[in-house]
């Protein structure tokens, strides 16, 4: 991707707010311990008429799961779905018509091929 584009959200390996925003929208929601605050706190931001912004020109680096391991244990699996349930009964309207998703691509596959 080259062009700078705003996106519904992003990973939080990569996002940057200012901490005021941070502080404006209540920062991380302590219920998702591990997973999807940082799609929640995007969804918070974008809520309040703020934006998530990528920007082509930066270079990161990152190592998915390199610090905190996989989801490969009968406790993490559970506490992700726990986790993936919560956010769904906080954003469902957002996730399922997403703003910045092309409702001509399909959401049955993560290949972003045409809907059929």
């Amino acid at each position: 991707m080259k062009t700078i584009n705003n996106y519904s959200a992003i990973t939080g390996a990569c996002l940057m707010c200012r901490r005021e925003v941070f502080a404006e929208i209540g920062g991380f929601d302590e219920t998702l311990a591990v997973a999807y605050n940082d799609i929640d706190l995007c969804l918070k931001m974008s809520n309040l008429g703020y934006r998530n912004i990528y920007l082509p020109h930066v270079v990161l680096y990152h190592y998915e799961s390199k610090s905190r391991g996989y989801e490969d244990t009968p406790e993490k699996i559970t506490r992700l779905h726990k986790e993936a349930d919560y956010l769904l009964s906080k954003w469902q309207e957002i996730v399922d018509n997403d703003p910045c998703y092309n409702p001509n691509l399909t959401r049955d596959r993560e290949d972003y091929s045409i809907k059929i």
